[in-house]
């Protein structure tokens, strides 16, 4: 069970009122607040949502969406800096209590995170390197990245300020085991979520036939 919750933040947050309006005028789109400034990302390909959904699968195979933790799409995480930010993560392990840590525009206590995930898309370096340092500040205990550019899986551990002490990068072949501090053993067969990941040629999803 996650810590006690902190206290809330009051005030205006012009920032965030400008991101929930420019979200009203772009359904489907997700807009973070990052550093201080608005990250925004298209809708999500069929290979980006069928990554999701079969990346759930070995968590909630171990047990993961139960009674402790769940395994959850499109959280939002209170960035911990200072500021008005918070980022989404594609795929979370929280804990089951996330609700008792509510802070801000639909978003929780980076305590209740046990992993976060990211599928890249179109704004990939925003994964590999300014969310590298905001979950790390956030000390969000695990970070794996799914990085279609590069056709690699990144495993980070170890939260140290603005970076993680520990980054793996693995390939096609390897099978991956998390940590245990998720709350139970997840294995990641690396070309099999690639596979489900990877973007078909255009002219294959335009096909009818």
């Amino acid at each position: 069970m996650s810590a006690a919750p902190a206290e809330h933040p009051t005030g205006t947050w012009p920032l965030l009122d400008a991101a929930n309006a420019l979200m009203e005028r772009n359904p489907g789109y997700r807009v973070e607040i990052i550093e201080g400034h608005m990250l925004v990302t298209p809708p999500p390909d069929s290979a980006h949502a069928s990554a999701l959904t079969s990346l759930m699968l070995p968590f909630i195979t171990a047990g993961l969406h139960g009674d402790a933790t769940e395994v959850v799409q499109g959280v939002g995480l209170w960035l911990p800096d200072g500021r008005e930010g918070y980022a989404i993560p594609d795929l979370s392990v929280v804990d089951a209590d996330i609700t008792e840590h509510h802070v801000e525009n639909n978003c929780y206590e980076p305590v209740v995170f046990r992993l976060v995930l990211e599928v890249t898309s179109s704004n990939y370096q925003a994964d590999l390197r300014t969310k590298v340092r905001a979950y790390g500040n956030a000390k969000v205990p695990v970070y794996v990245i799914v990085d279609r550019r590069h056709n690699r899986l990144h495993v980070l551990t170890d939260p140290a300020q603005d970076e993680y002490a520990t980054h793996r990068v693995h390939a096609p072949g390897e099978l991956v085991t998390l940590p245990e501090s998720i709350g139970a053993k997840v294995t990641l067969d690396v070309e099999a979520v690639l596979t489900a990941a990877r973007r078909k040629p255009e002219s294959e999803d335009n096909n009818l036939s």
